[in-house]
């Protein structure tokens, strides 16, 4: 077993030793280490030397037997034995692994800190010299995006409570010149929800302003369609034959003025016209053609351009039916759900009216919320709150072996 009593004597090689191979069947590594966890069942807990050796980060501080018992023998620590023949070594029975439940999760969360400010270049090494003047440290998570590069920020786990308590609650924490940010872990999640609940507030407020913006240029465009139209409304009104129609009036305006749309059924016995230009001038031109007397199908006719209010009230019904034509050619193309059909823009071209769609005029730009597609987070704030990847590779040592 490893004796007590040296510890003062051990070199800086020995102490490293120590606590590479502690961390190896400490309660942090040895439960995701299954590699290591075949190896203590073959052998009532032991573990050979020669296998120990293979573990990288062991193997980069020494190959030599001598040294690695002889620094275990040094320890204070009870946590491991050495075999009487110093060929093995393994976790003492005295010291089983916790049982990995909620209450215990909860214990480790509660003494873990968040560190931030480390440079990107910072090895786990420099990072463990830092601690080592700080308190113990059972375990060192340096966090990495997905590409797998260093954050600059750390979860380290303290032995006790009141140990990280005094850690966090040091003014002035600095690693080399850099300043760094500290919090207990629990209280950095908690920093992380808020901050991530206040951006989707923003990225919501800004997206409703940008709507209302969108909403209030629609209107103002709509507003100035409405006025260039004024004037070129022309009501009719009288007892029309049931088989008046679109025709009778195309008939009676062709050589005179522009139809754009003509807002009229069968059997009704008022109607509107559109044209592109003077309606008044329209009216003035039949009427001369007819000698004063404007007819549809030998039926007197009441003719009234339209000014002002009742003109633009006239225009949005003009510019719902086309509305509605357009969402009935896109529902006979493509179906119910045709694409895009609700969100194209009558544009008046003539006897037939064409139209084009919004997409098209704004570049097929189709923007869902800031910072774009939930758009991806930021790899910085991708992890979750008490989330953790099945396989936790901490850095001391776990799944470090060849």
């Amino acid at each position: 077993m490893a004796e007590n009593g040296d510890h003062e004597n051990m070199s800086d090689l020995e102490r490293k030793v120590c606590q590479q191979i502690e961390y190896y069947f400490g309660d942090h590594n040895l439960p995701r280490d299954k590699y290591l966890q075949e190896k203590i069942k073959l052998d009532d807990g032991w573990v050979p030397l020669e296998i120990m050796i293979k573990f990288n980060r062991l193997n980069r501080l020494t190959k030599d037997f001598d040294t690695i018992v002889g620094a275990l023998k040094k320890s204070k620590g009870d946590l491991m034995e050495v075999s009487e023949d110093n060929t093995k070594i393994r976790r003492s029975p005295s010291k089983p692994l916790p049982e990995i439940t909620e209450q215990y999760k909860n214990a480790v969360k509660s003494r873990s800190v968040y560190i931030k400010g480390f440079p990107l270049d910072a090895t786990l090494d420099n990072i463990k010299e830092w601690l080592d003047s700080k308190g113990k440290v059972e375990n060192i998570q340096m966090r990495r995006t997905f590409q797998k590069t260093f954050k600059g920020s750390i979860f380290a786990v303290f032995d006790t409570v009141e140990s990280a308590k005094q850690f966090v609650e040091l003014p002035g924490q600095k690693y080399k010149d850099t300043e760094l940010i500290v919090l207990f872990r629990d209280d950095y999640f908690a920093k992380k929800h808020e901050e991530r609940k206040r951006s989707r507030l923003e990225r919501k407020a800004k997206a409703k302003q940008e709507k209302e913006e969108k909403q209030k240029q629609a209107e103002d465009a709509e507003m100035k369609s409405l006025e260039e139209k004024q004037g070129c409304l022309l009501k009719f009104s009288g007892e029309l034959e049931d088989q008046t129609s679109r025709e009778d009036l195309h008939a009676v305006f062709s050589d005179h003025g522009e139809i754009k749309w003509i807002d009229f059924v069968r059997g009704a016995k008022e109607g509107t016209i559109l044209f592109k230009s003077s309606a008044q001038e329209a009216l003035s031109k039949a009427q001369e053609a007819n000698s004063g007397n404007l007819q549809l199908r030998d039926k007197d006719v009441t003719w009234e351009v339209l000014e002002g209010d009742v003109a633009k009230e006239a225009l949005k019904k003009i510019m719902a039916g086309q509305q509605e034509l357009l969402n009935k050619k896109g529902r006979g193309k493509g179906g119910k759900g045709a694409p895009g059909a609700k969100n194209r823009k009558v544009k008046f071209l003539g006897k037939k009216t064409k139209f084009e769609s919004e997409d098209e005029e704004e570049g097929g730009d189709n923007d869902t919320t800031g910072p774009a597609n939930p758009k991806k987070r930021p790899l910085e704030d991708a992890e979750k709150e008490g989330s953790a990847p099945k396989q936790v590779k901490t850095e001391n040592g776990s799944g470090d072996h060849a």
